[in-house]
């Protein structure tokens, strides 16, 4: 089948290349360092759309990208900049890829995080990399056709060491606190929605509720019997990390249904486990 010429894809990572395969569309993997890059890739593909999916998030995990402090600005700062600038030069759409881990939050204290509130967590630097190129698009949005797309944890229905399923298997331990995940097929659905009506501004693109490992590690034990995993005391979590639920409200008002997490965990395990035989 051949690839849709109306969008582009910056980025060949996990989440971009499943984005190419969602979207039937060019994925360009080239490493953009300055703004004649980014230029020069527009011009050779053409398309109405470009979505930025390049993203930094350490060699490891984000505790990496302290020790990485250039390659987590270039690709997380500057290469959404860059590409909004040379968007807006060449008369394209942008779309770009952002993530919903920079707020402070504190559960049972505070309802979820809506796209009114200004990001406030800087205690990782991988989060502060992306509060620097969201602040800026933001405000280009506002003139501009520019839309911002906040993710967090990806749950997929596809074994992928990126997969929150795989690690939480890898690891055998897990925290029981609420989080926000985005379940890919799910997200696959609603960013072509807000790509069709033309959406500006941010959106958080995640499932509805927060998500309780303890959960997802029992479905996963229905399909796996004998499977065991232990729950860690909170007193225990010594790293940096952010542990919050966002709102969909603002996703919902643009026509777009959007599910609870937790009426889609058997769905994703039977995709899941199709995916492991």
């Amino acid at each position: 089948m051949a690839k849709n010429p109306k969008i582009l894809v910056i980025g060949n990572g996990y989440i971009g290349t499943k984005l190419g395969e969602a979207f039937n569309c060019p994925v360009s993997g080239r490493i953009l360092s300055k703004l004649t890059d980014c230029i020069e890739e527009i011009s050779r593909y053409k398309p109405e759309v470009v979505i930025n999916a390049v993203g930094y998030t350490g060699a490891r995990n984000v505790d990496d990208c302290e020790l990485d402090k250039d390659n987590t600005l270039l690709a997380n700062t500057f290469v959404p900049i860059m590409l909004a600038e040379a968007c807006l030069r060449s008369g394209v759409r942008l779309v770009h890829i952002s993530s919903g881990c920079i707020f402070k939050y504190e559960y049972g204290k505070q309802r979820p995080i809506d796209e009114k509130l200004i990001p406030d967590y800087y205690n990782l630097y991988y989060s502060r990399s992306k509060v620097y190129a969201e602040r800026c698009l933001d405000y280009l949005s506002r003139e501009y056709p520019m839309l911002t797309v906040r993710i967090r944890i990806p749950l997929d229905n596809c074994p992928s060491p990126r997969n929150i399923i795989d690690k939480l298997v890898r690891y055998g331990k897990v925290i029981d606190i609420p989080n926000s995940v985005t379940y890919l097929p799910d997200f696959f659905r609603a960013l072509k929605h807000l790509v069709r009506i033309k959406a500006t501004g941010i959106y958080n693109v995640v499932n509805k509720g927060g998500l309780r490992y303890p959960r997802l590690m029992k479905v996963y034990r229905k399909y796996h019997p004998g499977f065991e995993y232990s729950v860690l005391p909170l007193s225990s979590l010594k790293l940096n990390r952010t542990n919050l639920v966002l709102s969909t409200k603002k996703l919902e008002e643009s026509g777009f249904k959007v599910r609870h997490i937790n009426d889609v965990l058997d769905e994703c395990m039977r995709e899941y486990m199709k995916g492991q035989i």
